[in-house]
């Protein structure tokens, strides 16, 4: 069964400052105070999430970049879009995305 988050568009919310650190990013979310760190991985999906973006394209830029298996690919993106959603570190809406 095809998640129904793969079909929305993903942003970074504006209520945060993120930096590189050699391949790897740091995210402070504002309101909350709090910091998170991702992987390089993490990091390659961050900076693609900075503009709208559909969530089934990100999981095929994934695909590209990295050899994953495809449903294996699909799992861990939605349970990460999933945990920034609800740390508050991205929105998702049903608007159209590159």
């Amino acid at each position: 069964m095809v998640d129904p988050l793969l079909t929305q568009t993903v942003v970074a919310v504006q209520d945060q400052v993120s930096c590189d650190l050699g391949g790897e990013s740091v995210i402070l979310a504002l309101k909350a105070g709090v910091y998170y760190g991702m992987n390089p991985l993490g990091t390659f999906i961050w900076n693609l999430i900075q503009k709208p973006i559909k969530i089934n394209n990100l999981r095929d830029r994934i695909l590209e970049e990295y050899q994953v298996e495809p449903g294996q690919c699909e799992r861990d993106l939605v349970a990460l879009m999933k945990t920034l959603l609800a740390n508050g570190l991205i929105e998702c809406s049903d608007e159209k995305g590159a």
